[in-house]
């Protein structure tokens, strides 16, 4: 296990699945001495170019399920920034995207503690009803569920703040708001920034350098997403934002939205720059743990053409949907 010494009071910080880690999510496990966190509790794969996920995708996402539930069994505190899959898991069966089930959202959330989004304020439709059901599902399983939004939890000498709702992306967007966190012991605050995408709203970018942290987790600007958008504005500005923050930031681990494209570390090749000027860094998700990225998403065409699929997945994505959803992939 990767640990971060920032002061000699240490916090253990664990990335568990991230894009360059071969899935989407941002699920990390934060150890200090006084409690075991579980932020953001969820991965997923979604459709790209056109395809379903490659096998190895699928292969990758069982293995960070299998991770997931361990540091599950171990954490005491649950938090979720949003009501997005690759962010919790749900509490239904579906194979096809999020290789999970009711039983493994059961094992995760059972006994815990969950510090969670507030579903019934600064929510946009589709996560409210995500909300609404997750509530509903896991009352009878956990041990408390609280509404976390702008408040601080305190647990020993540990600090938990969350940040007031701000915008998943630019500000107005219509996906709504999520949760940022800040974990605090001693002279040590990392702060977990997910689907912030840069972040692209300058209120939020005040709100994160506010907290004055060691460490900064922090989703990038969709790269991917560009050709589908009028107008580059909000990428520019994520990206102009992330430069402030490396400035003032000692280490940024840059991940998740950003990686979604194999052009990334050229698109970030100015962050990279501020940040060794600033004599900080920047790190990916795998990078933090001392692993190669494995950004598989953005392959997904060439893996396809490279490796293509045996006989038995091919069948299995001739299925229709609903089969699928409820039917394990063949690896």
């Amino acid at each position: 296990m990767r640990r971060f010494r920032q002061t000699a009071e240490d916090i253990k910080l664990i990335p568990l699945a991230a894009e360059s880690l071969g899935v989407r999510s941002m699920c990390t496990y934060i150890e200090t001495p006084d409690t075991k966190i579980f932020v953001d509790p969820g991965a997923s794969l979604s459709q790209r170019f056109g395809l379903l996920p490659h096998p190895r995708e699928y292969t990758r996402l069982k293995e960070c399920r299998n991770k997931i539930a361990r540091f599950a069994d171990e954490a005491e505190i649950i938090t979720i920034s949003h009501y997005h899959y690759d962010h919790n898991t749900p509490i239904f069966t579906d194979y096809e995207w999020n290789f999970s089930n009711s039983e493994i959202a059961r094992q995760i959330y059972s006994g815990k503690t969950i510090l969670a989004k507030d579903t019934r304020a600064n929510i946009n439709p589709s996560q409210r009803r995500r909300g609404w059901m997750f509530e509903k599902s896991v009352k009878s399983w956990v041990k408390d569920l609280v509404n976390a939004d702008g408040r601080t939890f305190t647990f020993g000498s540990t600090r938990l703040t969350f940040s007031s709702p701000v915008s998943h992306g630019e500000e107005g967007t219509s996906l709504g708001w999520v949760l940022m966190l800040t974990v605090e012991f001693g002279n040590t605050r990392i702060v977990h920034a997910p689907d912030v995408q840069g972040p692209i709203s300058n209120s939020a970018l005040e709100a994160l350098i506010a907290q004055h942290p060691n460490i900064v987790y922090v989703g990038g600007p969709p790269l991917y997403l560009l050709k589908y958008r009028p107008s580059s504005h909000a990428f520019e500005q994520g990206m102009r934002n992330l430069e402030r923050l490396t400035e003032e930031v000692p280490l940024v681990i840059l991940d998740h939205h950003l990686l979604r494209t194999e052009e990334w570390r050229e698109a970030a090749a100015p962050i990279f720059k501020s940040a060794h000027r600033a004599g900080h860094r920047v790190v990916t998700a795998a990078g933090f743990l001392g692993e190669e990225d494995q950004i598989l998403e953005a392959r997904r065409k060439t893996l396809y053409e490279e490796e293509p699929p045996c006989e038995a997945f091919r069948r299995w994505l001739a299925l229709p949907q609903g089969k699928r959803s409820q039917t394990r992939p063949p690896l």
